[in-house]
């Protein structure tokens, strides 16, 4: 019998770690952006193109979310989307927030990197002002183009070393295994940046192996299909390997018939260190706090579970060791009823 959902989660004081900025664009947003910029859109009204969001895989949710950037155009555009993310999230009493960006889904339909960039970094200064949510960027490289491409946008991200804590791996994941990047990887480590990767949302274990042992990642990216492989899965357990769980994605793309059998509850049971986030918002249904209240109420999780799970989210965050201890000791207070 699931439980009834409380009010617990609201104000449970949380980071998210996996949120590509250009997955929460909301329709009304896209419609808005598309009439200022003069795009012309594919669907008559936000009803009709929240009605195309039914995705049987991940390739189907890809192919509408390219189409979806075509609005963003210029850097106030940037400022704008990033900014309502912040102010969503600040709802949610995220306190801390990693998001992903793709400069390659852009700068490959002539938007400069620094017009990307430039707007959602305006926009994370603003929301630690206004918001009080304190941020960090990752640049994902969009693993169907060749690698070659991802090491130009790399060295693009150079003069931009200072507010760009990590590199990422994303879009479609089968067929494109992390070795591809390996030298990327390589030389974005030299340049002190951090790393994680998608890797077991919808590819193997092997991907997930290569995530770790080539691209030699701080993090993995959902990680679901660990599961299949024991010795994977006490692998991630020894070197504590954050996951970065997105239970609503999984859902809307197909890996998981409903949440009741969401692999969460078995991550939890191995120890695996998890945390839990929305992905993409916009196009899944939900921001953070639904995919804590979904779970929650799917899995049976306990306030102290969902406790839990906040603190690995601080934990696993790339907030340095002060602020990091200072968000935990947040949570703990918040569990113990202060």
């Amino acid at each position: 019998m699931s439980p009834i959902v409380s009010d617990f989660i609201t104000a449970l004081p949380k980071a998210e770690l996996h949120i590509h900025i250009e997955g929460s664009l909301e329709p009304e947003m896209m419609f808005a952006l598309a009439g200022r910029n003069g795009v012309k859109l594919p669907y008559d009204s936000v009803e009709a193109l929240r009605a195309a969001y039914r995705f049987a895989n991940l390739q189907e949710f890809l192919d509408l979310y390219y189409q979806g950037m075509s609005v963003l155009l210029t850097e106030e555009d940037f400022y704008d989307l990033t900014l309502a993310y912040l102010r969503r999230a600040a709802k949610d009493n995220v306190r801390h927030t990693e998001i992903f960006f793709d400069p390659q889904g852009h700068t490959g339909r002539g938007v400069a990197f620094a017009t990307v960039f430039n707007g959602i970094h305006r926009a994370l200064r603003d929301g630690e002002r206004e918001l009080g949510v304190s941020s960090e960027i990752i640049l994902c490289f969009l693993r169907h183009l060749p690698a070659a491409d991802a090491m130009t946008t790399l060295e693009e991200a150079m003069d931009y070393r200072q507010h760009i804590v990590g590199v990422g791996l994303d879009s479609s994941e089968n067929g494109h295994p992390p070795e591809l990047f390996t030298e990327v990887f390589a030389k974005a480590r030299d340049a002190g940046f951090l790393a994680v990767a998608h890797a077991g949302e919808e590819g193997p274990p092997a991907y997930v192996w290569g995530a770790l042992n080539a691209l030699a990642v701080d993090r993995i990216d959902h990680g679901n299909r660990a599961l299949e492989d024991p010795a994977l899965v006490a692998e991630l357990v020894t070197r504590r390997m954050p996951l970065t769980v997105c239970p609503l994605s999984n859902l809307c793309l197909g890996g998981v018939k409903d949440l009741s059998g969401h692999p969460l509850r078995a991550m939890l049971d191995h120890g695996l260190f998890v945390t839990l986030n929305s992905d993409d918002p916009a196009y899944f249904g939900g921001y953070v706090n639904e995919n804590y209240r979904a779970t929650q109420q799917a899995l049976g999780l306990s306030d102290a579970e969902l406790g839990q799970i906040a603190r690995n989210s601080f934990e696993a965050s790339f907030l340095d060791d002060k602020t990091k201890a200072a968000r935990i000791a947040e949570v703990d207070v918040y569990l113990n009823g202060g």
